[in-house]
């Protein structure tokens, strides 16, 4: 099994130990013994915009600001010149307020939906394609040796993914780096959670990669180009979509990311091929405890 890193240097880190992410459960394996497990909790999160109810996530509920804010902006309902005056959330009512300066209206795309936490696309309002159009990806050089340094990191770090499985990674990373990890019962919502992040934090994306332990489905690509991230990474692999859109935004996608290998569908001009896939150790077989990914 793979060594497990210190996390001291990570913004934002899983916390697999947290009481609040899991529950204790127990039954019985194929020999009918019994076994005690954790799972991962999942719970409803509606969220605001003024006095306009927009949606209702299901998740695990960390950082339910972040998730809120970032839901958002990905679906264009935040602006980038957006003066946001507070966000108020309450775990009582498992509800987060996100108030803006100005009033803003949407009736024309909001119905209540639930938004599933399972590997759906999720919930999208109005057409996913809007805003592609005016989207510039910055064309910085990445390395290879950085994306072999952030794969072997990041399977080695502690995470709910690990510990209980069932559950996605998102982790926005510069250079060699992994800088915020968060997690989700739906990648989206990891994903949606590192927007927040950014937008909250006012950190820009141009020079930034964002790994994830999920499928490069079209809404990640969509949510990571229109984040103004050039490069999307995964263990997974991808749908047909997800590169077609990717090669038309100009976005650097690579997928099925293991040991020595990974296949790069689009933006290859971006790659700067400075290690040797030879000297790359191959990935254990088992890292650990396995989530649906």
């Amino acid at each position: 099994m793979a060594r497990i890193d210190d996390v001291s240097d990570y913004l934002i880190a899983p916390d697999p130990q947290a009481a609040r992410l899991t529950r204790a459960v127990t039954g019985t394996d194929q020999n009918g013994q019994p076994i005690d497990m954790r799972v991962v909790e999942e719970r409803p999160l509606t969220i605001f915009l003024n006095r306009q109810e927009i949606v209702t996530a299901m998740t695990i509920g960390d950082y339910p600001e972040y998730l809120a804010l970032g839901f958002l902006r990905n679906q264009g309902m935040l602006r980038d010149d957006e003066v946001i005056k507070g966000v108020d959330y309450d775990e009582e009512l498992e509800t987060v307020v996100v108030r803006t300066e100005g009033t803003t209206t949407y009736e024309d795309k909001l119905q209540k939906k639930t938004r599933t936490s399972g590997c759906a696309v999720g919930t999208v309002f109005g057409d996913m394609m809007e805003g592609l159009e005016d989207v510039t990806l910055p064309d910085v050089r990445v390395r290879t040796s950085d994306l072999y340094a952030l794969a072997a990191r990041i399977n080695r770090t502690p995470s709910l993914y690990l510990e209980a499985g069932a559950i996605h990674g998102t982790i926005l990373c510069k250079g060699c780096k992994p800088l915020v990890y968060m997690e989700d019962v739906g990648r989206h919502n990891a994903v949606d959670k590192i927007a927040g992040w950014m937008l909250s934090e006012k950190v820009g994306a141009g020079d930034k990669v964002l790994y994830t332990t999920g499928r490069l489905t079209s809404e990640m690509v969509i949510k990571t180009a229109l984040m103004g991230i050039p490069v999307l990474a995964s263990r997974s692999g991808f749908t047909a979509w997800g590169v077609e859109i990717a090669q038309q935004v100009g976005l650097t996608l690579i997928g099925r990311m293991k040991g020595q290998r990974f296949v790069c569908l689009s933006g290859e001009q971006r790659l700067v091929r400075d290690a040797d896939p030879s000297r790359i150790a191959e990935e254990p077989s088992k890292m650990g405890r396995k989530g649906s990914a």
